[in-house]
């Protein structure tokens, strides 16, 4: 970096030279390259002292087999360690204390706004406290609460209703309520729809935004439960709004993945390209959720767990479950590009198996479209959503 004119007399620097420039020896808190330079020195050490680095998730560094297993996951300078063993747990934490200069904070109990509580049920993971700020900060912790996140016959699009004119504060609001998504899959496709206007926020998308803050003042502590008893079978649950976005007529997405009991994984997402039928978008979606399972597969091998059975993805489309199992080409599906036939290498491969479901117990429509109430706890029940703040 260039040091200014009077900091180079201060430092006893030649002035009758050119622009001098330092070379750091240390990398300084704050630069854009610091937190690589930490994860550089970091990942090193580990690697040196017997981890493996995850190529699923390069944040994840495994070590042993048994009952001497031991994960480590980093984000940037925040640290979450597990074991079985309380003896590699107590190594690893003198092995980096000798490296590095850390604060031990004990049991997990907050992570990144993150909130954990276990019992013998299993680990419950809320944000009450982001959630309670995020309503202080925008003036709706004494708003009246509402019943549902969005109105299901609410229709949005970009060019209807005036424009609003701090269009900052509504990014802001949305970029908040994305990362309380985290442990919130009801709002999912709630949040998914007003980010689809950040670049030109309306009245109507506000109006919205508001709407849904009422419906979080309902329960701030509605959060997810894993279950200590649950199995190690992957199965998930992929589904298709067919040309539901007013504005390209594109279809929206969703999925969810299921680790036995436990939701570990959910998306909504309107579709890159316009299906031609339902039963394309569908077929979209079975895709999408396939790749999502296998990336699950290879991150689940580096914790040493794997099963021989085929993952199961639910679908209440019987003509993309046929398409997906079927590698005959039709006019119907010729068209469709070959990343989307990926799903057929899975099934034929048995890695995947498709299976039919109900309409009404088809769990991916809450990534999908906006649901009634009696639709949406009754299948936000079966997710093991709860609130357990709620008295009983």
């Amino acid at each position: 970096m260039d040091l200014p004119l009077g900091y180079r007399e201060y430092a006893g620097l030649d002035l009758q030279g050119e622009h001098l420039v330092c070379k750091l020896h240390k990398s300084i808190y704050g630069l854009k390259q610091a937190s690589r330079q930490w994860f550089s020195k970091f990942s090193s050490a580990l690697i040196a002292h017997g981890f493996t680095q995850s190529k699923s998730d390069y944040s994840l560094f495994t070590k042993g087999t048994g009952n001497a297993f031991i994960a480590l996951l980093v984000y940037v300078d925040d640290i979450l360690i597990t074991s079985s063993s309380q003896l590699e747990i107590n190594q690893l934490k003198w092995f980096l204390h000798s490296h590095f200069k850390l604060k031990d904070l004990g049991n997990l109990k907050y992570f990144l706004r993150l909130e954990i509580a276990r019992s013998k049920k299993g680990i419950f993971l809320s944000q009450r406290q982001y959630t309670l700020q995020l309503l202080e900060d925008t003036g709706f912790l004494a708003s009246k609460p509402a019943a549902l996140p969005m109105d299901p016959k609410l229709k949005l699009s970009s060019y209807e209703g005036d424009l609003i004119v701090d269009a900052s504060m509504y990014r802001k609001l949305t970029g908040r309520l994305l990362y309380l998504t985290i442990s919130r899959p009801d709002i999912t496709f709630a949040v998914h729809k007003l980010s689809q206007f950040v670049s030109q926020p309306r009245q109507p998308h506000l109006d919205a935004a508001h709407h849904l803050l009422q419906y979080i003042k309902a329960s701030p502590g509605q959060g997810i439960l894993f279950s200590a008893q649950s199995s190690l079978q992957l199965r998930a649950f992929a589904d298709a709004d067919w040309g539901s976005c007013l504005d390209t007529r594109k279809s929206v997405a969703g999925f969810c993945v299921f680790l036995g009991d436990s939701l570990i994984s959910w998306k909504a997402k309107k579709q890159t390209t316009v299906s031609r039928s339902s039963a394309e978008a569908e077929y979209r979606a079975l895709a999408s959720t396939a790749s999502e399972l296998t990336w699950l597969t290879q991150l689940l091998g580096d914790f040493q767990t794997s099963t021989k059975d085929p993952t199961v993805i639910f679908c209440d489309n019987q003509v993309a479950v046929h398409m997906a199992s079927n590698p005959i080409f039709h006019e119907r599906t010729k068209h469709i590009e070959i990343d989307c036939h990926f799903i057929r290498d899975k099934v034929a491969d048995g890695s995947v198996k498709l299976l039919p479901v109900r309409s009404n117990h088809q769990l991916a429509d809450i990534f999908a479209k906006a649901l009634p109430a009696p639709l949406l706890f009754s299948l936000l029940s079966k997710m093991a959503v709860i609130n357990p703040h709620i008295p009983s």
